[in-house]
């Protein structure tokens, strides 16, 4: 196992930076072929990423050494993946070679610096996947956003100024939020351990907070991850960074980068605040709810072929939340891999819309039809990708979006609290048909009927490099479709040990009512000796996964006991168990 493999992945994409910037501008070709080879590098070296031991929660290909260490700071450099960011982060080294050649035809100014861009966003995501230190986390989270701005901004469509400045501002306000949050929640460890200010995730989890803090403190993280997914009402910049970005900075968007707001709460939210969590997860199940039931009906009325798929996004990302929040270990696994499904299928939706302005230079519906006569090899690929996109038994999304509804159905939510899952899954799985009629009902206007335009009759099918780009995500909808196991497998230790810790944490800090930051004691499941506390956080021990609901398990586990005695302390037992 090579022990500097996550720190190769970041400091890959910086020689390819580097080598750009020695090459001559004119040099075009030589451009595009550093940029992309260096990203197909990039996807060689972290298949090695698939050699860890997933059969544990521990996290794998660790690396952890002293960054900035003063008397009264330890920042440390904390890399590591689980189960949980292991297909995000080939996701993301998958997706982006993919992006980053399918826009080349259609970009022709400032070629080394659009190449320059698209590594620094690949290290960036790659970073937040990676980081198990809150303040390493924070700069790459920050440094996400110049090269996304500058690749809509600058390479964008007409409106580009507009929809980057909107999308800068969001999640730069976000942003701000959530270090001003993590500075509390710092300085709270700090005053609790009478020790040193230290961001490493492994250790601000064991601090317990008073509820009224953990309530703020969880809304300034989650309003940064809402932007970021985006969550309804959060969720206006992203139609717009969507119609104005290039080809390849749609398929960036909305592959990885929306997945990155998933990802935090997971990561980080609420393992920090599980009572926050279990307050506010029922609220953000419900928005991600609406979230569908809004996208679906705002993309049914869209007359602009990249809106429609922009506004898709947002239903889809409705049903990561609703899964994510459910707490249930097949609802939390079947958001986990519908955000692998969404980033496959939509990226392939945003090519394909790519393909069709590079030819006809629109995306309204009434300047397309009868495209499948001129256009065979395009019809088939759009309608697969398609079928794929509204959950068609056999593709990827069907076995994401089953996988959430069943387990949500069966979730009493956050330890086994709420009664009102079945409502929001009966509404939820209303979304699935509203997604059929409007997917469906665009496949119609585009390609059955008459040819509407003279235009229309001569387009050129599918050239090979589009081929190229596009067979393997083809592929990837009918591997996930068929053999779904493969992705489910390395990933459910990892998630049965985050509900396990949750639950864990969740029903210590309820009982122990403090006023006051405190610091738990270690957990059971947890490592005691601090060595391999710090080098694997709080999911070093295997977890042993749920196969039945977590309102069965839960009450199983022994209670921490109490130190006070009486009718008080017998209450605040009896809701903790």
């Amino acid at each position: 196992m090579n022990p500097h493999l996550l720190t190769g992945l970041l400091v890959l994409p910086l020689f390819g930076m580097i080598l750009l910037l020695c090459l001559p501008r004119t040099w075009e070709r030589a451009l595009k072929i550093v940029g992309v080879g260096t990203m197909l590098l990039e996807f060689a070296l972290s298949l090695q990423l698939l050699a860890g031991d997933y059969s544990t929660a521990a996290y794998q290909f660790v690396e952890r050494y002293p960054w900035i260490i003063t008397s009264t700071v330890r920042i440390h450099y904390h890399l590591g993946v689980d189960g949980i960011s292991l297909w995000l982060v080939l996701l993301t080294t998958f997706i982006s070679p993919i992006a980053l050649y399918a826009s080349w035809s259609t970009i022709t100014t400032r070629i080394k610096e659009y190449a320059f861009a698209f590594l620094l966003l690949e290290l960036a995501m790659l970073g937040v996947f990676f980081s198990l230190d809150l303040f390493l986390f924070y700069v790459f989270w920050e440094l996400m956003l110049v090269p996304m701005y500058l690749i809509i901004g600058v390479w964008g469509h007409q409106d580009r100024v507009y929809a980057a400045l909107k999308f800068f501002l969001y999640t730069t306000v976000g942003g701000l939020l959530m270090l001003i949050a993590i500075l509390v929640l710092v300085g709270s460890y700090a005053k609790a351990s009478g020790g040193p200010y230290t961001f490493e995730l492994a250790k601000l989890t064991t601090l317990v907070l008073p509820a009224s803090t953990q309530y703020w403190l969880f809304a300034a993280f989650a309003l940064a991850f809402a932007i970021k997914v985006p969550m309804v009402p959060f969720h206006t910049w992203l139609p717009d960074a969507h119609v104005q970005a290039p080809t390849g900075g749609s398929v960036v968007l909305a592959s990885v980068l929306l997945k990155l707001g998933i990802y935090g709460f997971l990561r980080f939210a609420m393992p920090l605040f599980p009572i926050a969590s279990q307050f506010f997860g029922p609220t953000l199940a419900m928005l991600g709810v609406v979230g569908i039931l809004y996208g679906a009906c705002v993309a049914w009325v869209q007359r602009d072929l990249k809106k429609l798929v922009a506004y898709s996004s947002v239903a889809h990302m409705g049903f990561i939340l609703l899964g994510m929040f459910a707490m249930e270990p097949h609802a939390v696994e079947g958001a986990i891999l519908q955000m692998l499904n969404h980033g496959v299928s939509t990226g392939a939706l945003f090519i394909l819309v790519g393909v069709i302005y590079q030819r006809r230079h629109t995306r309204l519906f009434d300047d397309l039809g009868g495209l499948m006569k001129p256009m065979p090899i395009y019809c088939l690929v759009f309608v697969v990708v398609t079928m794929s996109s509204i959950g068609l038994p056999g593709t990827n999304g069907f076995v994401g979006e089953f996988m959430i509804l069943s387990g949500a159905w069966l979730s009493r939510g956050p330890v086994g609290l709420g009664h009102w899952w079945l409502p929001m899954t009966l509404f939820a799985t209303a979304g699935v048909i509203f997604a059929a009629i409007y997917m469906l009902h665009c496949v119609l206007r585009m390609f059955w009927g008459p040819v509407t335009h003279e235009e229309n009759a001569k387009l050129p099918d599918l050239h090979l490099s589009e081929k190229i780009v596009l067979a393997p995500l083809i592929v990837l909808i009918f591997w996930i479709g068929f053999f779904p196991m493969t992705f489910l497998k390395p990933m459910q230790p990892s998630v049965a040990n985050f509900l396990d810790t949750f639950d864990a944490r969740y029903r210590q800090a309820l009982l122990m009512n403090v006023d006051e930051p405190q610091i738990l004691a270690a957990l059971p499941s947890e490592p005691t000796d601090p060595a391999s506390a710090l080098a694997y956080a709080d999911d070093a021990a295997p977890a042993t996964h749920l196969t039945a609901t977590r309102r069965a398990i839960a009450p199983t586990r022994e209670a921490p006991k109490v130190t006070e005695t009486g009718p008080e302390a017998d209450a605040i037992e009896e809701q903790a168990r």
